[in-house]
């Protein structure tokens, strides 16, 4: 079975591609973490605009499914409530991953991802694409994270696995909830054969190909000059969905670019999580749903953590879109793989390779 690892392995990562910069050992933002003067994009220094009213949807509304689906289509981004995902297990997951993060720089480097795994402790995979780095640090982790927390925690590892394992099952179920939802919306009625990995309704079942996921642990130290760093670049998601939870009490910093309206902060809100488009649903929806560029930005004293949980179908699924009411095709069919080899090469052009030319 083809993994996450191996569509990586083809675009591998320099080493000072992966290591983060020791945040606490620096007093200033140094030049190799300046955007001040960049060149890495106008899209950069776009001032955010006043908060909007990003949409946020009560999934125990009988509303639900049309609320999810005009949300997709004209925000590209949405939160969500009544998920079912415990307080307790948000609590849990908070916890583990500033235990994590707060080990010292060191200690965290026993976790590197190797330079051609999607794997392990580093800097954003999108940092090769800019000519300055982010104030970012990371820790992906695919399925089972037990071999890099062994070489952090030899003895005290079990805990960190259980709960990030609870965790990725709980987002995996919600994940796959809110894609049905979705995909109702866009007329596809009952058991569609062509997206067999995708339970109807959810299952067990030990024979259905496995969905591709990742979740990504993500920590922005507070910053002594924020106007010059840029904690994560302008970028748009790969797979179908995006699953944020933003820890509560730390720098919200997430903001999302909206035709008309410029960089628009997303307010955390007590309980709910953040939910965005990725480019396979994009392809999905036949250019219906955006696939929205979103960055985040650092505080002066505030540090920011967050979990982001990505879904998509199996590696060697056949993407193409679904089509309603004879619209013509935008997308030519791209597997999995290919797309994710394909933008791991090619970030800002990525969905343009396989948009069909009119």
């Amino acid at each position: 079975m083809t993994t996450l690892s191996d569509a990586y392995r083809n675009a591998p990562l320099l080493p000072h591609h992966i290591i983060p910069l020791d945040f606490d050992s620096v007093k200033h933002v140094p030049e190799s973490h300046s955007w001040e003067n960049s060149d890495s994009g106008l899209l950069i220094r776009i001032q955010p605009q006043p908060p909007e009213s990003l949409p946020i949807i009560d999934l125990a509304d009988p509303s639900a499914l049309n609320l999810v689906g005009q949300a997709c289509q004209t925000w590209g981004m949405f939160q969500v409530t009544n998920h079912g995902i415990s307080s307790a297990l948000l609590r849990d997951v908070e916890y583990e991953t500033g235990r994590f993060f707060s080990l010292p720089a060191k200690e965290k480097t026993k976790a590197l991802r190797s330079p051609g795994g999607a794997s392990g402790y580093g800097v954003a995979r999108i940092t090769p694409f800019f000519n300055k780095f982010m104030w970012h640090e990371g820790f992906t982790i695919v399925e089972s994270p037990v071999d890099h927390a062994r070489e952090v925690w030899p003895h005290a590892y079990q805990r960190f696995c259980e709960v990030m394992e609870e965790y990725q099952k709980k987002m995996k179920e919600l994940a796959e909830r809110l894609l049905v939802l979705i995909l109702k919306y866009l007329g596809l009625p009952g058991e569609p054969h062509d997206l067999h990995w995708l339970p109807h309704p959810p299952s067990d079942d030990p024979f259905r190909p496995a969905s591709c996921t990742a979740l990504q642990l993500n920590y922005y130290p507070s910053c002594p000059n924020p106007a010059q760093a840029m904690g994560l670049a302008p970028h748009t998601d790969s797979f179908l969905l995006t699953i944020l939870h933003q820890v509560n009490g730390t720098h919200g910093g997430l903001e999302v670019l909206k035709d008309g309206a410029g960089w628009v902060r997303v307010v955390p809100t007590e309980g709910a999580l953040v939910v965005n488009v990725g480019d396979m649903l994009r392809i999905m929806s036949n250019d219906l749903f955006p696939s929205v560029l979103h960055r985040v930005v650092v505080d002066k004293t505030r540090h920011r953590m967050s979990l982001a949980y990505f879904y998509g179908p199996p590696m060697d699924h056949r993407l193409s879109p679904i089509l309603a009411g004879g619209a013509p095709v935008r997308f030519r069919p791209v597997t999995v793989r290919e797309y994710i080899e394909m933008k791991a090469k090619n970030l800002d052009d990525a969905l343009s390779r396989v948009r069909v030319r009119s």
